[in-house]
Parts: structure tokens; C-alpha cells; sequence
């Protein structure tokens, strides 16, 4: 009988591998998602054949762990299909929901087989950290994500100022950008070490379940992991920063070269200590011991982890089957330069070029125009960027992760605080949808910035943009949709709403945003 839920649980990490699969090749900093599958048999291979022989007695402890873990993942899936609901599967927070359920379906089932009337596999490090290792292989939700890699870019690039100060380099920084004499050098988010770090904590675990026994041994390898990437990623942004210095062309091959040897050092530094920490032993295969006659809890466990996989698989269908299609499914791209006016009386009209972010942000749907009015020294100046994809062209997550929040800091502008962060802007004939508001100065210039994001030709008007349960909050309120084309816009300004509210040029830009859902 075990043979039936052990194929049910492998069908659902195979879908879970596939689901993941658009994430670790398009995503650098899970590439070493492409290992997990045969990771995760390995270690299991590893918790049954040498590993301890640990089985779990028949306690009340053991049944509410493995209720607790079976009820949590189908509450866990339930959340995220109701996330996807609200902002499309390919979020990253659906997918890290998604993952988190298996992880607790994987868990129930380790105590059920783990169990001393079952005695399938023992309960014990590899076959723990068999299941753990998928949750370093998700996606890290987008609010997360920003605040781990803004705050590693920032100390990254003030760890390397100092560093320099200290060779007697001069240097100065801006946000994650440090200007030197002749050149100047950014941070950008790949190489805020957010990838090391990931990818040297997964092979931390691993070498701890499968080269050390001892668990102080284990216990230091792991705690060493996160510290190991982020000094050798400091090493080499400072080795490239003082190439860039001497006049050294770091793009390209210097980059892409010190990145793959930055994992590659840490991992041979991670496994040469885990071997030097354990000593010599001869391996001595452990026999399992032999399974007793199923009593009737193990039969009550099984029965509960099919009934749970049955209704687990229910849900995926529901929550697929009522996800609505878009109605804006085929709608022609927008002429995003056309929305923005030539010329407007009295000010002066500048057209940036955005295609060097193309690749960034996946999509050649890309306008900004700044306008620009000098009255005596004060001058005022507006400017609306607009961004596009087609249905099924990103995921909701990559547009969310550009917002200002993200690049603004990093570009040398410091955040102030605002309240609310979510305002009503009004013209004289209208309410605009309600636009997410920030304020950023760099020196004495301010800048505030309104910007919203569309999905599906509706405003997702989430009060906190990187809240799960604000998520939650969209998906009962919007219900079920999939597929819809997104639409950024921002526009900024060095004046308050108050001051360019009455502007004819806003009244006519917001006037020609309405198609866009505005």
C-alpha cells in the first residue's frame, strides 16, 4: 500500500520540477535548481541506505505533527490559488506558495514512512534536508527579493568604498554606484551576491547531509555558508571595481568569469571543509529494518495522506479550470510614444531612449518623455514613462520588481519617508485610479513619483505591494483571472501633485492614459 502514496507524492514533485523549470533557466540565481531533482533522490537514497535508523514511535505527538503538516499544505495550495488569482500563476509568490505545499506534503509523508509501524526510510538529516533543499529553489517573492538585494547592493558597494579609501583609491558612492577618477562602476542586482548566497547555502545543506555525520559538524558548515558567499562576493566586486580603476574593460568576459569562479570557490571551499571536519571511516551499510504488519494507525496515516493528495489534486483542478481567460487576451499593443505628446506649449519636450533596458525587462514596449519649463531659476519638470507586454509575455513578478522602490535606490536617489504610500490624485474632470506614491531626493533635488501597475486593463491597487495578504485581499475582490496584458505607468515629478494637478499637460496626459485602464 505505501507503493501508492510514494507514486502519488513522486507525480507531484515531477509537476513541481516542472513548474520550477521556467524559473531555474530563466532565473541565475536558482540555476542550481537544475540539480534539485537528482539531489532530492540522492539524499533520500543516502537517509535510507547509511543514513540513522531512526524511526519515530507511536505517539500523540506524531499524528498531530503529521495532521498539522497535511493540513498545512492544503491551506498552502489553497493560498496559492487564490494568489494566482489575484496576480497571475507566473508570480513568484504563487510559485514559492506552490513549493511550500509540497514541502509540507513531502514532510507529512516522512513521518508517516518514518514511523516505527512503517520504517520505509529513517527519520533523519538527508532525508529532512532532502525535502528543505526545494524551498531553496523557489523563487523568493518580489518584496522580499527587492529588500535582500537593495540591502546586500548597498553594503556591497559601501563595503568596497571603504576598501578602497583604505588602499588609497579616491572613490566616492552614490547609492550602489561608486564614482571613480576616470570610470565609474555599478552594483546592478546580479552582483549584489543574492545568487552566491542562495546557491552556496543549498550546497551547505547538501555536503552537511551527505560528507559529516556529526551534528556540530554540520551545524558549522551551514552557519559558514552564508558567510562564505557574501565575502567572496565582496572580493570580487572590489577585484573588478579596481580593474575597472586601471582602465580594465570588466564587461563581458571579466564579469561572467569571476561570477561562475565565486560559486565555484565557495562550493570547493564548503566541501573541502566538510571533508577535512569529518574523519576517515569505513562505510558500513545500514539494512533497513524490516517493516511490521501495518496496524491500524499506519493504515489511518495512509488512508489520510491519499485522502489529502486526492483533495490536493481537486483543488489544482478547480483553481485552474475557474481561473476566467482574459477578455484583453488579443488586444493590439498600444502605441506607447503616440500616448505622449510632442510638444506641449511652453515646455521643453526630451524623448529618452529606453532600449538598453529591453532585455531587462522583457519587452520592446518601452516610452518616456520628459517635459521640461523654466520659470526664472526654479524650473518644473514632469516625466511619464509607460511600459507594455503582452498576455503571457513576463510574469506579473518582473514587472513588480522594477518598480521605484527598486531602482530608484540604486541610482543614487534616498527614499523619504511618505503617508500614506497610496493616494487619490484629482484632475477637474476626474479621480485617477489610486497611484502608489514615494518620495526620493538626491542632494537638494526632489523627486516624487506616482506609478501604477495594470494587469488585465485593471489597477492592481494593493495598499502594500509585497503583502501576502493584500494578495489575498485582490484575489476575493478581482476573482479569478489569467492571461491579461500589463501596463507600468510612472510619472515623476520635482513638484507635489498640488502644484501640477492644474497643469493642462497632466489633464492631457491622463486623458490619453484611459485606454491604458487609468
Amino acid at each position: 500500500m505505501a507503493q501508492i502514496n510514494v507514486v502519488a507524492l513522486g507525480v507531484a514533485v515531477a509537476v513541481l520540477s516542472a513548474r520550477l523549470w521556467p524559473d531555474w533557466r530563466g532565473n541565475p540565481d536558482l540555476s542550481h535548481g537544475f540539480f534539485m531533482p537528482i539531489v532530492f533522490l540522492a539524499l533520500l537514497w543516502e537517509g535510507r541506505a547509511n543514513g540513522t535508523p531512526r524511526y519515530l514511535r507511536r505517539t500523540v505527538g506524531l499524528n498531530v505533527g503529521f495532521v498539522t503538516l497535511l493540513g498545512g499544505a492544503l491551506a498552502a495550495l489553497t493560498a496559492a490559488g487564490l494568489y494566482a488569482a489575484a496576480v497571475d500563476w507566473t508570480h513568484a509568490i504563487v510559485t514559492a506558495t506552490l513549493t511550500f505545499s509540497v514541502v509540507l506534503f513531502l514532510g507529512a509523508a516522512l513521518l508517516h514512512y518514518a514511523a516505527e509501524d512503517t520504517r520505509l526510510i529513517g527519520f533523519n538529516w538527508p532525508a529532512i534536508v532532502a525535502i528543505v533543499l526545494w524551498l531553496l529553489t523557489a523563487p523568493i517573492p518580489p518584496g522580499t527579493y527587492t529588500r535582500l538585494t537593495l540591502g546586500l547592493q548597498l553594503w556591497v558597494s559601501e563595503s568596497v568604498l571603504h576598501t578602497l579609501h583604505l588602499v588609497g583609491v579616491p572613490a566616492i558612492r552614490h547609492g550602489n554606484i561608486i564614482e571613480l577618477a576616470n570610470t565609474t562602476v555599478g552594483v546592478e542586482e546580479a552582483c549584489s551576491g543574492v545568487r552566491s548566497l542562495i546557491s552556496c547555502v543549498f550546497a551547505g545543506f547538501f555536503f552537511s547531509a551527505t560528507l559529516v555525520r556529526r551534528t556540530g559538524a554540520r551545524a558549522l558548515i551551514i552557519l559558514l555558508a552564508a558567510p562564505l558567499a557574501l565575502g567572496m562576493n565582496f572580493l570580487r566586486s572590489l577585484t573588478l571595481t579596481l580593474l575597472s580603476n586601471g582602465g580594465v574593460d570588466i564587461s563581458g568576459t571579466w564579469h561572467d568569469v569571476t561570477g561562475f569562479a565565486v560559486l565555484g570557490v565557495t562550493a570547493a571551499i564548503l566541501g573541502g571543509l566538510a571533508v577535512a571536519l569529518e574523519p576517515a571511516r569505513r562505510a558500513v551499510p545500514v539494512a533497513p529494518a524490516a517493516a511490521p504488519n501495518p496496524t491500524p494507525l499506519a493504515l489511518w496515516r495512509f488512508r489520510t495522506l491519499a485522502a489529502g493528495t486526492l483533495l490536493a489534486t481537486a483543488l489544482v483542478v478547480v483553481f485552474v479550470l475557474n481561473t476566467r481567460p482574459s477578455i484583453r487576451r488579443d488586444v493590439p499593443p498600444p502605441d506607447l510614444l503616440g500616448l505622449l505628446p510632442a510638444a506641449a506649449d511652453g515646455w521643453e519636450v526630451q524623448t529618452s531612449d529606453l532600449y538598453q533596458f529591453s532585455g531587462l525587462l522583457q519587452t520592446n514596449y518601452l516610452a518616456q518623455r520628459r517635459y521640461r519649463r523654466t520659470t526664472g531659476s526654479d524650473p518644473t519638470e514632469v516625466t511619464l514613462y509607460l511600459a507594455y507586454w503582452r498576455a503571457g509575455q513576463a510574469p506579473v513578478s518582473l514587472v513588480a520588481s522594477h518598480t521605484p522602490d527598486a531602482c530608484l535606490p540604486g541610482s543614487g536617489w534616498t527614499p523619504l519617508p511618505t503617508s500614506p504610500p497610496r493616494v487619490q490624485l484629482d484632475l477637474e474632470d476626474r479621480t485617477i485610479a489610486d497611484a502608489e506614491y514615494r518620495l526620493f531626493q538626491s542632494g537638494d533635488s526632489p523627486q516624487h513619483v506616482w506609478f501604477w501597475h495594470l494587469y488585465d486593463g485593471r489597477t492592481i491597487s494593493y495598499r502594500d505591494p509585497y503583502s501576502a495578504t493584500e494578495l489575498l485581499r485582490i484575489a476575493w475582490r478581482y476573482g479569478f483571472r489569467h492571461d491579461g496584458d500589463q501596463v507600468f505607468v510612472r510619472l515623476s515629478s520635482n513638484r507635489p501633485w498640488a502644484q501640477i494637478a492644474q497643469e493642462p499637460l497632466v489633464g492631457t496626459l491622463f486623458g490619453r492614459l484611459k485606454g491604458l485602464g487609468l
